[in-house]
């Protein structure tokens, strides 16, 4: 039994779950593992009282070194984990001290931990990083007996992740006898979850056997659009939103966007005017300050609503929240999941959560959402591996520190999932690139970064090792400009594509407030409050999710529903019975094992519609595909649009698509070769060389405050990119792009899974005389491109009445 955890329950008069007293146990045999556990039931003190107990049994003297190390993907995140811990220690007067380490933290502050060591420092992986380029890191971390991964499924999926496997791999390198704990979400890898956590220590899976409690509903409009748009709902439905809103104490707001979260915030304001100082706005570039109140007010239940993007999607404890609305497509099962663990934050509460569709269509998604959660189809996450720009960083990072040896760092990394592959050759490689920039940019000497003495690698220059750790991460997007009121106060942080469209005076939405641009001042925005009615709701990149393939299937079994008599059955299906009908009358509606084809003329030309159900992403990659194997047959000009259901190609050329079809048309046969040509592949690697480079050091992306600008990274990259391409073409940068491109942005392997999928399916063609239900909402992505904000909503409303 575990003596602390017990005083604490009892306290609180609670009474542990079985997987709690697992996790103890575990623990207390020095087991390292990951714990699988739903939203609210406590998984933190699962582990914490396990480290807690594990520290005072101890005989000998305390060190005063770091016991435990709690690593965390966000910083809200990780505030919420210092509070808690930090809770147990001074309500059991214990004199275990928690400290919290993040991009906020202030340079005394962390000074003073390396000279005042807490006993467990709650971090990110970025500061992680951070402590390794230090001098004296080994000493620091020499005590340290735990590391636990939160969220460990959130990192996962990302080169984030690879910077955990590294540090883990050094720590253990420092500890062997190191214990690693990862927390996580349900997700359909969780075996290799544990597996590229714990590396080459033995672990232990525990899965709490519970189930959480959810309700989901979908918010349907009043009246069917059976001709949709996409977004053309949203905001409309906001009376169906205020009802939710007011009959629970606080609720969270969901948006997969910046601009999304900014929209609603505004539109409830002023169409709800009395929710004024109870409502809030939360995502990634409000100011520290700005985040920091509203995630207070939450904590202390002061506010009614707040509007937010994933910047909230994680484990942090919001008791006063009791409901969740989902603002569009989730995309995935398990985003939604965790979004709906938000509410209910406690055990045996119920998680509740609304899906809000933005257009038609888009209901069947409550319909598919209800199935995939019913049958529990949650997605794996594709862990990186062969990152040589994170090995190339990680490199440099340990010269900055005490430097390494070659052949020790060699052991060490082939022990990660990540760079198990990798062979002696590519690991010299990666060492002539940070000592002699490669084999192509031996003869500049700002690459020769690091030197090597007595078979050590370090860096000696102090304007390098300042540059590296004022670039080290795996986070890359737009440059930033501030936005700053004429006086100085500081609102938050803006992407400089978007600033940079602007003209004096422009009013542009941010934070909710309506602001107009003053000037601009090296990368700052200079503002001040707006007069005027109206004002641009800024863009930001990356808002881009794509629909998982589980959940993909999901929605296509829809159909089965919807030709079963179940249909009458589900109410999302059942409401959109009148849509269907129409199109069935015009066109038809696929079966679950069918594909929909529809070839359509119309005064802008011959429209190809195609209806995989597969998501934006991989119909984007479709799309230029089908357009290749068409231009085989008939030299044309395509225009291409997509969304999460089918993908259209408008040409002027008319085409017998029926023949097209049975030579192949969507055939798996030569898949890769066609991809090669039909689809610019270089050019897609050239721009996502720009992230590689900026990680592995080659381009300087800048000083706080004053980073590069976006084209000036983009043409330095891009000059690297081509002397690679011409003089070292299997440099190992270059083919990481090429491979990145095919793995995640074309996502190669799902492409072929579809391919193959679709060539067993019976294609159903038809050639209606008018635009579909299931065709209008592609046509209208494309349409709104060819005329200006003012008109296009307008033009294509008359074109949907001449429809009906």
């Amino acid at each position: 039994m575990n003596d602390f955890a017990n005083t604490w329950f009892f306290n609180n008069e609670w009474k542990p779950y079985a997987f709690q007293e697992q996790t103890w146990k575990a623990i207390a045999q020095q087991k390292s593992g990951l714990l699988n556990a739903p939203t609210g039931f406590g998984k933190t003190y699962a582990i914490w009282f396990g480290i807690l107990q594990q520290y005072y049994q101890k005989k000998e003297k305390k060190s005063k070194k770091l016991h435990a190390l709690w690593i965390s993907p966000l910083r809200a995140l990780s505030k919420e984990i210092q509070r808690a811990t930090q809770q147990v220690s001074d309500h059991l007067d214990l004199d275990y001290r928690v400290e919290l380490r993040t991009g906020d933290t202030s340079a005394s502050v962390r000074q003073k931990q390396k000279t005042n060591t807490p006993h467990a420092l709650i971090t990110t992986p970025e500061s992680v990083q951070l402590l390794l380029s230090s001098k004296g890191y080994s000493d620091f971390f020499s005590g340290l007996e735990f590391v636990v991964v939160d969220e460990w499924h959130e990192l996962l999926g990302s080169k984030r992740g690879t910077l955990v496997e590294l540090a883990l791999s050094r720590l253990k390198n420092i500890n062997p006898n190191l214990k690693i704990w990862g927390i996580s979400a349900t997700i359909g890898n969780l075996d290799e979850a544990m597996h590229i956590l714990l590396g080459s220590n033995k672990g232990v899976l525990i899965k709490a056997a519970l189930k959480k409690k959810i309700h989901i509903e979908t918010l349907l409009p009043n009246t069917l659009e059976k001709y949709p748009q996409a977004g053309h709902l949203g905001v409309k439905m906001i009376d169906k939103v205020f009802p939710v809103i007011d009959q629970h104490h606080s609720t969270l707001l969901f948006t997969n966007t910046r601009s999304q979260a900014e929209i609603w915030y505004h539109q409830l304001l002023e169409k709800f005017p009395e929710l004024a100082g109870q409502i809030a706005l939360h995502h990634g570039s409000l100011s520290e300050e700005t985040r920091l109140w509203v995630e207070e007010a939450l904590h202390a239940g002061r506010l009614k609503a707040v509007v937010c993007t994933s910047s909230l999607d994680l484990g942090v404890d919001f008791r006063p929240v009791d409901c969740v609305v989902q603002i569009g497509s989730p995309k995935g099962v398990a985003r939604f999941m965790q979004r709906a663990g938000r509410s209910g934050h406690q055990p045996d509460a119920i998680s509740k959560i609304y899906f809000l569709p933005t257009h038609s269509l888009e209901i069947m998604e409550g319909a598919a959402l209800h199935y995939a959660v019913s049958h529990s189809m949650y997605e794996q996450r594709q862990p990186y591996i062969r990152c040589f720009d994170i090995l190339v960083q990680y490199m440099v990072t340990l010269a900055v520190s005490e430097g390494f040896r070659a052949e020790e760092l060699f052991n060490e990394i082939i022990a990660t999932h990540c760079f198990g592959s990798i062979t002696k050759e590519e690991f010299n490689d990666c060492l002539l690139m940070i000592t002699q920039g490669g084999r192509s940019l031996e003869a500049y000497d700002e690459f020769h970064k690091v030197i090597v003495e007595d078979g050590l690698y370090k860096v000696t220059d102090k304007y390098i090792a300042m540059r590296h750790r004022l670039s080290m991460g795996a986070i890359v997007s737009d440059a930033m400009m501030q936005v700053r009121y004429m006086k100085g106060s500081y609102l938050g942080s803006i992407e400089e594509s978007f600033i940079s469209k602007l003209k004096q005076g422009d009013a542009f939405w941010f934070g909710g407030k309506l602001l107009e641009l003053v000037k601009t001042n090296a990368m700052q925005a200079i503002v001040k409050s707006s007069k005027q009615k109206k004002g641009i709701v800024p863009s930001w990149m990356g808002g881009r999710f794509a629909i998982s393939t589980d959940f993909a299937t999901a929605l296509r079994h829809t159909f089965q529903m919807i030709h079963s008599r179940s249909k009458d059955k589900i109410r999302e299906l059942n409401f959109l019975q009148p849509l269907f009908s129409l199109q069935e009358q015009v066109s038809a509606i696929p079966k679950e094992n069918e594909l929909l084809v529809e070839y359509i003329k119309t005064k802008f030309g011959h429209h190809l519609f195609v209806f995989p159900f597969d998501g934006k992403l991989i119909h984007e990659g479709m799309a230029a595909l089908t357009a290749f194997r068409l231009s085989k047959i008939k030299k044309a000009s395509f225009s291409i649009a997509s969304n999460e259901y089918g993908f259209e190609l408008l040409s002027e050329t008319e085409y017998d698509i029926d023949a097209a079809i049975q030579n192949g048309l969507f055939s798996d046969i030569q898949l890769f070769e066609d991809i090669e040509k039909g689809i610019n592949i270089s050019e897609m690697a050239r721009r996502k060389f720009r992230d590689i480079a900026g990680i592995a050091g080659l381009v300087f992306q800048g000083y706080p405050g004053k980073p590069v600008k976006t084209n000036h990274l983009q043409a330095n990259s891009g000059l690297f990119f081509k002397v690679f391409e011409e003089y070292e073409p299997d440099n190992l940068l270059l083919r990481e792009a090429y491979d990145e491109v095919f793995t995640f942005q074309l996502d190669y392997a799902r492409m072929r899974q579809v391919y193959q999928r679709v060539s067993q399916h019976k294609i159903i063609l038809r050639f209606p005389e008018r635009l579909t239900p299931f065709s209008f909402p592609v046509f209208a992505e494309s349409f709104r491109e060819r005329y200006s904000n003012e008109d296009w909503e307008s033009r294509l409303e008359k074109l949907k009445q001449q429809l009906l």
